[in-house]
């Protein structure tokens, strides 16, 4: 059984930083994408980033680029979102989560991923 578990996040003031971390267990994620989606009150879901464990190739949505940087720790199978320059829209529960891919293939919508963690609060204030 795959588990994902969130753990970070908060409350940061705009233009801080915050750190996002991910615990994967259950099997190797040598085959897998692992990515960060957020969900604002009253919207969709959107992807934020993503990265193949093993290929180490990344993606970023737009809105997040140059400010938000995904890196992996295999040693302790943590996949972590680290959060710079951070602005009042980036508010959202942020969300971990984990595909099964193809070569070095990451999936950008949600429905290409097969395991979600339960989401971390993440508030952005003047």
């Amino acid at each position: 059984q795959v588990h994902l578990v969130e753990s970070g996040g908060g409350l940061a003031q705009a233009g801080g930083s915050l750190r996002l971390s991910c615990a994967a267990s259950g099997r190797t994620f040598s085959s897998y994408a692992m990515g960060w989606f957020r969900q604002a009150p009253g919207k969709e879901r959107e992807f934020v980033a993503a990265m193949h464990w093993s290929y180490g190739n990344t993606y970023y949505a737009d809105s997040v680029k140059g400010r938000f940087t995904i890196s992996r720790d295999n040693a302790k199978n943590m996949v972590a979102l680290q959060m710079d320059s951070l602005k009042l829209e980036d508010t959202a529960v942020y969300y971990c989560a984990a595909s099964k891919t193809s070569g070095n293939l990451i999936p950008r919508l949600g429905y290409g991923y097969d395991y979600w963690g339960q989401g971390a609060q993440v508030t952005v204030s003047s």
